[in-house]
């Protein structure tokens, strides 16, 4: 059942789109203005997306919360959400928020307006926004930064007690428990603070058990139950395994690594975008080699520290070699991995997700430094050891045995460096673990953030124009007096936005996004390549909104509209747009 749940995950994200949903398009559309009301809202996204109960809230003309059926997809498309609306929708404008959930398991939401017949006098306000809570958020991403370091004990300790071979793997007990139960505890808690985490919602919402079946029918709930299944199966199993051949336990170690790496790959960044198949694979083995290489450390710093019999070179001479393999593959797939989410040079300084990857690099650059220095000491311990194979090859020799005192000569030659070595390899070890605690928390970050590529498709999104109304426009413009309470947008819609007479309406929105409003808002329009203009809109303010249905522009092309905005006697800021009017 387990490996069923895991092939339905890995296959559900074979989708080409960009991680994080991005609205690509809706239906009426943003601004727009339908003769005849429209029976449905329907969305559609740069990607596949999850719906929830509350994934759309929608308020009329009098501000009251409009009814609509359940969301659903729109003709089986995974990228689109849909809801049915009531047949009996007043005249006047309609606010609507809604809510989805990324392939990648992050909540998206956003809000858009549409009127049937005309614009209210008085549009709705956008309702606020119902992002995360911070709370839940908070926990939430808590536990999944515990979930990394958990898995990376979990899964690197077994990997050391299997091929490195240390003659002592007493000390490794405690981190093998420690690393199982805080995978299964935090797993637990992330899929129980799933359904508030996608809502918006404060942690008591946990207790509301009506929204788990829904949290179990998302990717993300089915890979969070798929792990906590693959924990609770593993426990039993290890008495079992005990008793078998190295390569059985190895080999049953590697299938149950490699599954649990597919619980996150199958619900995080690497589930949606360009290049799924190959995207998965490389972030299964970034997370295998990352596991095999930080909690590797954290069991060779134990055995140093703690081992009754303290590992011999062969050990850590096994682990060098493990930790140079897995760091190859972390350059290969953590290469891959920024290419894919950066999109461009250029995004690496100018994007959240670039910064951050970039604050990794730099943490993994001083890991890569330290993890040089413990192969260094590494070669160092190794000459004792050396020395100590070839002592026996020298007694053994013919004649009589050598002097007690030559004995005593060789082991003080042999001892004194190999303690000082080890000592040092202790620290340059934990200063490796150090750094990787920190390595870890900015990957959890990385993971949360809007990859760069999707920004930049999300930027290319076409501006809305006006459904029902061909050649349409509607656009929103910030502005910014520079004075407290002055910035905020106006959103303007052009009807029909060609040659000739056009009518148009302009709503003022404040700082915070709610309906404002100011003593002046004046808008004029220039043809700089025929010198034409400039013509004033004669906008008058309707009680809420200011439009005129008397603009007259004669000649098609590249137009210049001027923007100014009065927020006070003494404080106004012009805005210049540019707008196509054709015949």
């Amino acid at each position: 059942m387990l490996l069923g749940t895991l092939l339905t995950l890995l296959l559900a994200g074979a989708a080409p789109a960009s991680a994080h949903a991005a609205l690509r398009a809706s239906d009426p559309e943003d601004g727009s203005v339908v003769k005849t009301a429209p029976t449905h809202i329907t969305l559609t996204f740069t990607e596949s997306v999850g719906l929830l109960e509350d994934s759309f809230r929608i308020y009329g003309p009098d501000n009251r919360r409009v009814h609509v059926e359940e969301p659903e997809h729109a003709a089986g498309a995974a990228d689109t959400a849909r809801a049915a609306l009531p047949r009996d929708l007043d005249e006047g404008t309609y606010t609507v928020a809604w809510r989805v959930v990324s392939a990648d398991s992050h909540p998206v939401s956003g809000a858009f307006t549409f009127s049937v017949g005309k614009p209210s006098p008085t549009p709705p306000a956008a309702p606020a926004d119902h992002a995360e809570h911070p709370v839940t958020k908070s926990l939430y991403d808590t536990g999944r930064y515990l979930t990394y370091i958990a898995a990376a004990l979990l899964i690197g300790t077994a990997a050391f007690a299997a091929l490195c071979r240390p003659p002592d793997t007493g000390p490794l007990r405690a981190p093998l428990l420690f690393g199982w139960w805080t995978l299964l505890v935090t797993t637990a808690g992330l899929l129980v603070l799933r359904a508030p985490y996608e809502k918006g919602t404060s942690p008591g919402t946990a207790l509301d058990l009506s929204g788990f079946p829904d949290t179990l029918s998302g990717r993300p709930g089915m890979a969070l139950m798929t792990r906590v299944l693959l924990l609770l199966t593993a426990a039993p199993l290890v008495p079992f395994l005990r008793r078998r051949s190295l390569r059985t336990r190895t080999t049953a170690g590697a299938v149950l690594s490699v599954s649990l790496a597919l619980t996150w790959a199958s619900a995080e960044h690497a589930s949606a975008g360009i290049q799924v198949p190959v995207a998965m694979t490389s972030s299964v083995l970034h997370l295998l080699a990352m596991a095999a290489w930080l909690g590797g450390l954290t069991a060779l710093l134990l055995t140093l520290h703690r081992a009754q019999t303290p590992p011999p070179y062969a050990t850590v001479a096994r682990f060098s070699r493990l930790a140079f393999t897995s760091v190859t593959v972390l350059v290969v797939t953590g290469a891959y991995q920024s290419w894919r989410g950066l999109g461009s040079w250029s995004a690496l300084p100018d994007t959240a997700y670039g910064r951050t990857l970039a604050v990794k690099l730099a943490a993994t650059v001083f890991l890569l430094l330290a993890a040089a220095l413990s192969r260094r000491w590494t070669a160092l311990l190794a000459r004792p050891a050396a020395a100590e194979e070839r002592v026996p090859a020298l007694v053994g020799v013919s004649g009589p045995p050598p002097e007690p005192r030559t004995t005593h000569v060789t082991q003080v030659t042999t001892a004194e460096p190999e303690a000082v070595h080890r000592r040092a390899l202790r620290r340059s070890v934990l200063a490796e673990a150090v750094v990787a605690v920190a390595v870890l928390l900015v990957t959890t970050v990385l993971t949360g953030t809007l990859p760069s590529r999707a920004e930049a498709e999300a930027a290319k999104a076409p501006e809305p124009q006006v459904a029902g109304l061909p050649g349409a426009q509607a656009l929103t413009v910030p502005y910014d007096t520079g004075t407290p309470g002055g910035s905020g947008t106006v959103q303007l819609t052009m009807d029909p936005g060609r040659v000739g007479e056009n009518g148009l309406q302009a709503v003022v929105f404040g700082p915070r996004g709610a309906l404002t409003a100011v003593p002046e808002l004046r808008v004029t329009f220039t043809l700089p390549s025929k010198d034409v203009g400039p013509i004033d809109a004669r906008l008058t303010d309707r009680g809420g909104y200011w439009a005129t249905n008397d603009l007259t522009l004669p000649l098609e092309g590249a137009w210049t509209m001027k923007l100014t905005v009065r927020v006070s006697e003494i404080d106004q800021v012009t805005v210049e747009r540019g707008v196509r009017i054709t015949r």
